[in-house]
């Protein structure tokens, strides 16, 4: 597998991912615990049938147990945060700080053995993360005040996705289809908090079980495998800085499912998010080469 051909594969991820906010207002009024749980349930059982039909089950027993503690620690950590951080905290200013990990994603991908940080990539994802800071503060939501736990926790899950995310290309020999036990395993772990924190309140009607259905399939199922071959093979600093098209598309979504209003505003975070995406991309213009592992 060529790397052009792995980041092409993770950027599909950002594509699933710009869906979550429409399936999740979908899936209403089931809290945030359970959704985890029967989303990541039906990800992690069609991957389960998916891995058995294909190479078969043996591929994932030898695989090391930190391996699998890492990958559910990334997902069940990264949401948990998550869904916390928007309990206690506005929207808006919850949504810009989460949204900080593509930036992160870029900056620590340096560290990486073979990889370059480039000046253009810096400057490409700053460029990006203005037009996403003003698509999340454009929404309007206000409060009087900020609890300052609630960003904590935000700024705690941008950092978590983006370690989880780079600390994958260091398990480039890992096959993706691990990812299937992260899932399961997460589903596990959200089960028991959403029995120790939560009420069971199911989808109210039949379009709520279908964007719980959706969800499972696509952005919090698919897309975690997607997002693996492209962090683990592709270039993941061009990624980082593509995954600042995720607010811009998720709030197109949302104006076309009318859940929103189109401004002014998103035509000019359009430019900014694109012209950062242009610039990562012109920095990390070279040789089509083999990924590892390909």
């Amino acid at each position: 597998m060529t790397q052009q051909r792995a980041t092409a594969i993770g950027f599909t991820a950002i594509l699933m991912w710009a869906l979550l906010a429409l399936l999740a207002i979908g899936s209403a009024p089931v809290p945030p615990f359970l959704l985890n749980a029967l989303c990541f349930g039906i990800g992690g059982g069609l991957a389960l049938i998916w891995v058995a039909a294909g190479p078969g089950l043996g591929v994932l027993r030898g695989v090391s147990w930190k391996v699998y503690a890492f990958g559910t620690i990334g997902l069940f950590g990264y949401h948990a945060l998550y869904f916390t951080a928007f309990r206690i905290a506005p929207a808006a200013e919850t949504g810009l700080i989460a949204y900080l990990w593509p930036l992160f994603i870029v900056l620590f991908s340096g560290f990486l053995p073979g990889e370059r940080l480039g000046l253009l990539h810096v400057i490409g994802a700053l460029v990006a993360f203005v037009g996403a800071a003003l698509i999340v503060l454009s929404r309007g939501d206000t409060a009087a005040e900020l609890p300052v736990m609630g960003l904590v926790l935000a700024f705690l899950c941008a950092l978590a996705w983006a370690a989880y995310s780079v600390l994958s290309r260091r398990l480039g020999a890992v096959p993706t289809e691990t990812v299937t036990v992260y899932c399961l395993a997460t589903a596990v772990l959200s089960v028991a908090a959403h029995l120790a924190f939560e009420q069971t309140v199911w989808p109210a009607s039949n379009w709520g079980w279908l964007s719980v259905l959706a969800l499972g399939l696509g952005p919090v199922g698919a897309a975690f495998f997607t997002w693996d071959v492209g962090m683990k093979k592709g270039d993941i600093q061009l990624l980082g800085v593509a995954s600042y098209a995720a607010p811009l598309l998720s709030t197109l979504a949302l104006i076309a499912g009318g859940r929103a209003t189109a401004t002014p505003m998103l035509l000019v975070a359009a430019v900014l998010i694109t012209g950062g995406a242009a610039l990562a991309a012109r920095a990390s213009m070279k040789p089509v080469r083999p990924a590892a592992g390909g």
